[in-house]
């Protein structure tokens, strides 16, 4: 079994920077066709363009729109051929206490991670099913704090919560339509503006590096080679499984807890 992916023509959500980003290269460079959807053009067309236009293409659309996501898979589709595999990357966050979270904050996070991750994944399964398709992958991302909690993050990690249910309950049901099913939950990523976003001074950024077993935050790249593996057929019975690439961090705090009590 290899990781080569000639025969595979992948969609990437939130494909324009980022994760994302290191998504759509890193399986170009295994051969697929790669197709990225986002709500801003320009990285988007960044991203096609250091692909290059005969392997790569572009939609804008908000995946929290079913109607929007039918269309950009449409015209994927029209560009690269039928899609045989889904990242679902697109996510939003912010940190904030729960009793500060607004309605609409909270149904933006929840919205673009657990019903855009639903209306694609279900793009994805109708299309492979009608066509039966025997072999077909989506990658969900997540996060640890989707089971240990995340306090300051109650919005992102409820819905990553249900990424990880969605992600195991589509794996048993899609399973004998050959659609597999997984997830990736990276620790702390080193990625352009994740800094602004997350870390309220760079005195927390250290600390949380401090906190890694590894010492250092993940490199995009790393947890694209997962991504890779995942939707290869080197993984080919691997379904409803959530790996875990974070540096030991989750077991770092596992073990602190445990020292506390």
């Amino acid at each position: 079994m290899t990781t080569a992916l000639e025969d595979r023509v992948c969609i990437v959500t939130g494909g324009g920077s980022g994760l994302g980003r290191a998504f759509a290269l890193a399986l170009a460079a295994q051969g697929a066709r790669v197709g990225v959807i986002g709500r801003r053009l320009e990285p988007l067309q960044d991203v096609v363009d250091m692909i290059g236009a005969e392997s790569a293409a572009l939609a804008q659309a908000d995946i929290r729109d079913p109607d929007g996501v039918a269309a950009a898979f449409d015209s994927i589709q029209e560009q690269l051929g039928p899609v045989t595999t889904l990242v679902n990357n697109a996510a939003g966050n912010f940190t904030a206490a729960a009793d500060q979270i607004s309605p609409n904050g909270w149904r933006a996070v929840t919205g673009i991670v657990l019903d855009g991750t639903f209306f694609c994944s279900r793009e994805l399964g109708r299309r492979a099913i009608e066509r039966g398709a025997e072999n077909a992958q989506i990658v969900n991302i997540v996060a640890t704090y989707a089971w240990t909690g995340g306090p300051g993050n109650a919005h992102s990690a409820a819905a990553k919560a249900g990424v990880v249910n969605l992600t195991r309950s589509l794996a048993v049901e899609w399973a004998p339509h050959g659609i597999r099913v997984n997830a990736i939950a990276p620790g702390p990523v080193a990625t352009e503006g994740a800094g602004d976003k997350l870390w309220a001074s760079k005195e927390a950024e250290a600390e949380m590096v401090a906190r890694i077993p590894l010492g250092r935050f993940a490199r995009p790249d790393e947890i694209a080679a997962t991504c890779v593996f995942l939707v290869s057929d080197a993984s080919s019975y691997m379904t409803g499984e959530v790996v875990v690439v974070d540096g030991g961090y989750s077991l770092e705090q596992r073990r602190m807890v445990g020292a506390e009590r």
